[in-house]
């Protein structure tokens, strides 16, 4: 299908992972980078973080346009209440591995459309739940140093060997715990005439 220019596809994310699930769809899109400070308020439910930033992302990309739709979405780890970032060492993605062995991490994705022809945006929050198996010192160990998942929240890489950490996956759309729900995604762009089916 063709997009008209008032209705250009942006994403609002550099993330590679991001992009490729975009790809998916087929829909031709730009990217651009939000640069926003996406530091957790006092007191922030992680719920609302993750909207406010698929949000905040979506509208600071939006503010130089002067039409189209901006795709924002931010993703956080929760594990007994605690907000998870990324590991960024080793040492590190080891400990929250270990932390998870034998149980549940809940995954929430921000999702963000902004029209910035209109100032109107669509914004949700997806769940996934990840249920770790039991893993073992060596298994953990063996796992950070085959795929380096530094910069990923929750120490693992779902779309690559991370998936033989867990016991099972629970959640609507997997491709939110890549971090862009495209179930979502796609229902929010039908209701603008974005279909990559027609």
């Amino acid at each position: 299908m063709t997009i008209t220019p008032q209705a250009e596809l942006w994403l609002a994310s550099t993330s590679p992972y991001r992009q490729q699930l975009l790809q998916k769809t087929g829909l031709p899109f730009q990217v651009a980078a939000p640069d926003i400070d996406e530091t957790p308020w006092v007191g922030e439910a992680p719920e609302a973080l993750v909207q406010r930033l698929a949000l905040a992302k979506a509208s600071k990309v939006a503010s130089s346009l002067n039409h189209g739709l901006v795709i924002g979405s931010d993703q956080v780890a929760v594990f007994n209440g605690d907000i998870l970032g990324k590991p960024h060492t080793a040492e590190r993605a080891i400990a929250q591995l270990q932390a998870f062995s034998g149980n549940t991490v809940t995954f929430l994705t921000g999702l963000a459309l902004f029209d910035a022809a209109t100032g109107q945006s669509q914004l949700c929050c997806e769940p996934f739940k990840v249920h770790f198996r039991q893993l073992t010192p060596d298994e953990i160990a063996g796992y950070v140093t085959l795929e380096q998942p530094l910069d990923c929240a929750g120490s693992f890489k779902s779309e690559g060997l991370g998936i033989s950490l867990f016991e099972k996956l629970e959640g609507a759309d997997p491709n939110a715990l890549v971090g862009l729900p495209l179930i979502r995604l796609l229902e929010m762009l039908r209701q603008h005439g974005i279909n990559p089916l027609l």
